[in-house]
């Protein structure tokens, strides 16, 4: 893991949020409200420029990580003028909610293009290698009982030749619980053929291990990649829900990773290539603007949530309340946010 691909994963989450923020920006300007702030990072200010009649202070702090903009009037602690026009409070509903909306929004947009020049590149696809070798092997699996190891060959299982990962399978599925026979390459010898009793998991055999695969570019065509630009978010949002939901099910935050956990996935990528890099910003963008939307307090989501009672009521909350309430989303998240990093650190 050297400096170079460190760096790129610090400037490429730093840009999502850029964008993120970016998103509020553009809309509250849109709608007039007075922007005071827009800051890269966080820290001692190193750097500030205000353009002639601008009420936004463009700035770079000392760390520069992530970012944040300042609306007038969002902070429920400042004294607010009723007949200020350029204030947040004093905005329309519709205002407001896209203001809010905003950000996610531009995560989501940032994806989709990525996701249209990536199309058009080359989409990355995994394919399996052939002959079928064995990448990983699951601790206490049917496969590691029986002493299979990565960089094993699977040649035969159940009497049948296995060419790719796709055959493996087709032969072991149907065979939960019942002793299969395999035979296995080891570092160019055929080993003695070994007896595994797969094991059932959401209905069909499995005997635990990953098969390699090797990743190709299949360039798309401009009808092709647009489509991935609507269609590729989609599914990596569901898939969001689907991981939340089974977090919840099973009362588990393993799955769940913070800036370190990105920081590592983003440098990984990094080291494969430009497109694996740019992928992984595509997936983390859209991520991004999921976990905004969530219906949480602190969170876009959350903001999104009071303004819906606004539209249904057609009365507003009590501020007090609202910032309480989002007070307490925000101490719970840094709790979370500081468990899951020490976690990911140490862990």
């Amino acid at each position: 893991m050297g400096v170079v691909e460190i760096l790129l994963a610090i400037v490429g989450i730093s840009i999502l949020v850029i964008i993120h923020e970016g998103g509020h920006y553009f809309a509250a300007r849109a709608f007039g409200m007075r922007v005071l702030r827009y800051s890269i990072g966080f820290g001692p200010t190193i750097f500030r420029y205000q353009p002639a009649g601008s009420p936004t202070v463009f700035q770079l702090a000392a760390i520069p990580f992530l970012a944040y903009v300042q609306i007038a009037g969002m902070n429920p602690h400042e004294d607010v003028d009723p007949d200020d026009p350029e204030i947040y409070p004093n905005k329309g509903l519709f205002a407001r909610l896209v203001t809010i909306a905003a950000g996610p929004v531009a995560n989501y947009l940032t994806a989709s293009a990525l996701a249209f020049s990536i199309g058009v590149y080359g989409w990355p696809e995994n394919v399996p290698t052939e002959p079928m070798t064995i990448a990983s092997v699951q601790e206490g699996s049917p496969a590691a009982e029986a002493g299979l190891k990565p960089g094993d060959r699977v040649r035969s299982a159940n009497g049948r030749a296995i060419k790719d990962v796709t055959q493996l399978i087709e032969v072991t599925s149907p065979r939960a619980g019942t002793p299969t026979r395999y035979v296995v390459d080891r570092d160019g010898t055929t080993l003695d053929p070994v007896e595994i009793v797969p094991r059932q998991v959401d209905g069909r055999g499995v005997i635990g291990v990953t098969a390699e695969t090797k990743t190709v570019y299949a360039p798309m065509s401009i009808a092709e990649s647009a489509q991935a630009a609507v269609v590729f978010p989609w599914a990596v949002t569901m898939a969001q829900f689907e991981g939340i939901s089974k977090m919840i099910r099973r009362r588990t935050t393993e799955d769940l990773g913070g800036p370190v956990a990105m920081g590592k996935m983003v440098t990984q990528a990094a080291q494969k290539g430009p497109t694996e890099y740019f992928f992984m910003l595509m997936v983390l963008s859209v991520a991004l603007g999921v976990f905004n939307l969530l219906p949480f307090p602190a969170l876009d989501g959350g903001r999104i949530v009071f303004l819906g009672y606004e539209l249904v009521t057609r009365n507003r909350p009590n501020e007090k309340l609202e910032a309480a309430v989002h007070t307490v989303g925000i101490l719970f998240l840094l709790g979370v946010l500081v468990l899951v990093t020490f976690r990911d650190i140490w862990g």
